[in-house]
């Protein structure tokens, strides 16, 4: 898979992609993940990429120019999935979601930033929008690499057990079961005994009611999907 970022911003964007499970995943060649700074795309001699908005308002808005050279420079090498724009309007990120988006080839990811973006760019350069919460940052570069590390730990390979990622909270509308590890006893607090029987049935059983529970008290919006 690859994906191509573009901002405004992108050393806000070297650290949360450049350690972890991401970092692992790119070194082992299962993402090829590119950070493009629009500036480089401008004409302006100054590498200004935002003006006034028409109309009269508070704040800057990226202009289409920069944005429609970077994206037509990317899509001249390789054909694309889907072209994100992250904003706070845009459709609420979910696991079903981010599973489907794992499976693409190519994505570019735009990140918003200023006020917003010359809506034109939202209206003929973008096939997907996406939200991270019902809250407004200073830009999208935080929504960015929360897209990306969610999509990158879902490829095979970019955790050493696959099989946890499949039980993560929400791949299916449940929240995770309590775990636990060693000791099995801290200051008079146990461990339940039923993790410690041995009897994978019933703890799988355990486990699944205990998620239907937590989901029932924490996120019954869920229960209701």
């Amino acid at each position: 898979m690859r994906i191509d970022i573009l901002t405004v911003l992108p050393e806000m964007l070297e650290s949360p992609l450049n350690n972890s499970i991401v970092q692992r995943a790119r070194n082992k060649g299962l993402v090829d993940l590119h950070i493009h700074n629009l500036r480089d795309y401008t004409t302006n001699r100054y590498r200004k990429v935002d003006d006034y908005p028409f109309g009269g308002d508070a704040g800057m808005v990226i202009q289409i120019e920069p944005v429609d050279r970077a994206i037509s420079a990317l899509k001249a090498e390789r054909n694309y999935d889907e072209v994100i724009f992250t904003a706070p309007d845009g459709e609420l990120l979910t696991q079903p979601m981010v599973n489907s988006l794992s499976l693409c080839e190519n994505i570019i990811i735009l990140c918003g930033h200023y006020k917003g973006v010359d809506y034109r760019i939202r209206e003929h350069l973008i096939t997907r929008e996406i939200s991270i919460g019902d809250y407004v940052l200073t830009g999208g570069e935080i929504p960015a690499a929360i897209i990306t590390d969610a999509i990158v730990r879902l490829l095979p390979g970019a955790i050493g057990d696959e099989q946890s990622a499949l039980s993560d909270s929400f791949q299916d509308n449940l929240l995770e079961p309590p775990v636990y590890t060693r000791p099995a006893e801290y200051k008079g607090w146990r461990v339940p005994d039923i993790l410690l029987s041995g009897h994978q049935a019933k703890i799988e059983e355990w486990r699944h009611q205990q998620s239907i529970e937590r989901t029932r008290r924490l996120r019954p919006d869920l229960l209701a999907d």
